[in-house]
């Protein structure tokens, strides 16, 4: 299930940003962020991609979404220039970014890759 996170989700599942100065994952397991715009295309085109992967790698990873036309705060930190932008959070180490609307297979690989996690 794709969760929507606000600023306060935000800072107690994913990184509490008002406390640490440096990368501290606040989640239990790999999360998947998509910072998306209702009124965005190719988001909408990545939106039933992600409901998909939720279902298939169920409890294993977090997928999250952000709108950052509500969320401008937390678009703004990570820099968020365009949308969709994607970002890998493993359980340790620091997160990625991937710009644009990414095929099915390519955020599999990345989840494989980044996270560490598979189906």
């Amino acid at each position: 299930m794709v969760e929507f996170l606000t600023k306060e989700t935000f800072l107690s599942k994913v990184f509490n940003f008002e406390e640490n100065k440096d990368w501290k994952y606040e989640g239990e397991k790999p999360a998947l962020i998509d910072f998306y715009a209702d009124w965005c295309q190719p988001c909408k085109m990545v939106a039933p991609i992600l409901e998909e992967l939720a279902e298939e790698y169920g409890d294993k990873l977090d997928i999250y979404k952000i709108d950052t036309e509500a969320e401008q705060e937390l678009a703004g930190i990570f820099g968020i220039k365009s949308i969709p932008s994607l970002l890998f959070v493993p359980k340790e180490g620091q997160p990625q970014m991937a710009m644009g609307a990414l095929p099915k297979d390519t955020f599999e690989k990345a989840i494989k890759d980044v996270l560490g996690v598979e189906k």
